[in-house]
């Protein structure tokens, strides 16, 4: 029914069409044929008066000669008159020619317009055979859109079937959730509630046995009181004389660090670019995180790296690397907005932290080893307990935050806009912010937590007293470049020197007593360096770069 009626507007308008075009040229013929006829009856005129002076001129010529003897007078007369005849026949004559040529013009140029308009006619024509073919293409467009749609709502409505149906599933689920939850919650009351029976009943038993062991020796002490001691002659002093043992407590501090000078090793760590790289607290153990969203785990063996595994189960690529204290677990933080822990031992991946509405840029533990703290590109700072694997608190910081270190009740971010925030992570607030001239791509303690490196985009090296919040010393080199916003520095285990890695691929060695550059090292490195580490032993260094290569430093 609609192709019916699409047909006969077409026609319609067709029809509509020629009844204009025979309206318009027949007004301009109509002209011309007026004008024509004019012509005609003209030149029949001309004849006609041609004939009539033909047959006057005769008549006269017969009076002329049949009267020969008539007098002078009639004769000036008849000339006077055939003379004023001829002039009026000629000018008749000469009016009509002119007449005949303006019509001849009229009709050449009345000719022309009519080819102009039968090439419009035969143009329209043409367009008009185009223009049908395009209505014809367009309905046989809209036939298959059509199918189309009636195909898309039929998919529509089995998805939001499929929805509804999961929807349903996700609510019982939810619920189940919850009740789960709560019985969980109740189990650990209970639990802790037998736990602590236990304990009270535990240390009323301990508190019987001591008082039992008390009497018993009270009531030895007497009985020996009652009993004098034969005094041995030889004996020369106390025989009850007691030796203390000196245990010598270790402050932690490397002794024997080593300022790099060689290139041991020289390794393809990722299939891409490396972002961060960490030793354990042991040094024997290396891990790297890169963009193929994998962290590897790599042992230092004669100066080499070998690889021991890798830990995998990240969606996007690894931005940030933390070994707790004793090195059992890690730490990584990922491009897909969140954090994730491993066992060391065994690689298996044990928490995935998620929350953040950005990428992770930073991920710390806490000193209790129970608690770590994330900073994201979504300009938040998050709390989260690994006991219980929630977030406990979440910090807007207002920029986005590159890297984070963490002291007992500090946590210490640096940000894109430039600035060192210390936050106390009980108050939740700020306790106080230090702005740099660069946004801030690193942050590391040394071995005492009194003093804060830190690097900016303006290429300097910072660091900060904490007693103070102050800046100590800058350090700077020429050449030195910091390639990315998360190009990370780090402090040598005893404090004594900075490594920093540069975006011409060089690796800068500062001395922090002389605040002097101490050493420069070149031509391993085929991109930026991204992170540099040092060994808790100071023996080793290693950086990576924007490429996939690592490289492994030493003095030897």
């Amino acid at each position: 029914m609609a192709e019916r009626r699409v047909e006969c507007s077409w026609k319609r308008h067709v029809g509509e069409q020629l009844k204009q075009r025979d309206r318009v040229q027949r007004q301009a013929f109509e002209e011309i044929i007026h004008q024509y006829n004019r012509l005609l009856e003209k030149s029949d005129l001309q004849a006609v008066l041609s004939e009539r002076y033909q047959s006057d001129k005769y008549d006269f010529q017969n009076r002329h000669d049949g009267s020969p003897g008539a007098d002078s007078s009639r004769s000036d007369n008849l000339q006077q008159e055939m003379a004023q005849m001829r002039i009026r026949h000629q000018e008749e004559l000469t009016e009509l020619h002119k007449k005949r040529g303006e019509l001849a013009q009229s009709v050449i140029e009345l000719n022309h317009q009519i080819q102009q308009k039968d090439k419009e006619i035969q143009r329209n024509e043409a367009k008009m055979q185009e223009y049908q073919r395009q209505i014809a293409e367009l309905e046989g467009e809209c036939r298959e859109l059509r199918g189309q749609l009636q195909d898309l709502e039929q998919a529509n409505q089995t998805l939001k079937d499929e929805y509804d149906a999961l929807q349903i599933t996700f609510g019982a689920l939810e619920e189940k959730l919850r009740r789960t939850t709560d019985d969980n919650q109740e189990l650990v009351s209970r639990w802790m509630a037998e736990k602590s029976q236990e304990a009270n009943k535990l240390n009323a038993e301990n508190e019987k046995d001591c008082k039992r062991r008390q009497a018993k020796l009270q009531k030895e002490l007497a009985d020996a009181a009652k009993e004098p001691l034969p005094m041995d002659p030889r004996r020369t002093g106390n025989s009850y004389g007691t030796s203390l043992e000196n245990t010598e407590t270790t402050s932690g501090v490397c002794a024997d660090v080593r300022v790099p000078s060689t290139a041991l090793h020289v390794f393809e760590a990722h299939d891409g670019e490396v972002n961060a790289v960490r030793f354990s607290p042991g040094s024997r153990l290396l891990a790297t995180g890169g963009m193929d969203r994998r962290v590897k785990l790599w042992e230092v063996v004669s100066g080499r790296c070998e690889p021991k595994g890798a830990l995998t189960g990240s969606n996007a690529g690894i931005t940030s690397i933390e070994f707790d204290s004793a090195g059992s677990y890690l730490l990584a933080a990922s491009n897909d907005f969140a954090s994730r822990i491993w066992t060391v031992d065994d690689y298996r991946l044990r928490h995935t932290l998620t929350g953040h509405s950005g990428k992770v840029l930073a991920a710390r533990f806490l000193l209790d080893n129970a608690r770590i703290v994330s900073g994201s590109y979504d300009r938040t700072l998050k709390l989260w307990d690994l006991r219980s694997k929630v977030c406990m608190k979440t910090v807007f910081a207002g920029s986005s935050c590159n890297d984070i270190v963490c002291t007992e009740q500090c946590v210490m971010s640096g940000h894109f806009d430039k600035k060192v925030r210390f936050w106390d992570i009980r108050a939740e607030s700020i306790v106080c912010e230090l702005e740099l001239l660069g946004r801030v791509t690193s942050l590391d303690l040394n071995h005492d937590r009194t003093e804060l490196l830190t690097c900016s985009r303006d290429d300097l090296v910072k660091i900060i007293d904490l007693r103070s919040n102050a800046i100590r010393q800058t350090f700077s080199a020429q050449g030195f470049k910091c390639g990315a916003d998360w190009t990370r520095v780090t402090f040598s285990p005893d404090g004594s020197y900075v490594a920093g890695g540069s975006a011409d691929g060089a690796l800068y060695v500062w001395n922090v007593l002389t605040g002097k550059l101490e050493r420069t090292l070149d031509k391993n490195h085929c991109s930026a360096i991204n992170s540099v580490s040092w060994s808790p032993s100071g023996a080793y260094v290693v950086s990576v770069e924007k490429g996939s290569k690592a490289v492994l430093w030493s003095d030897m």
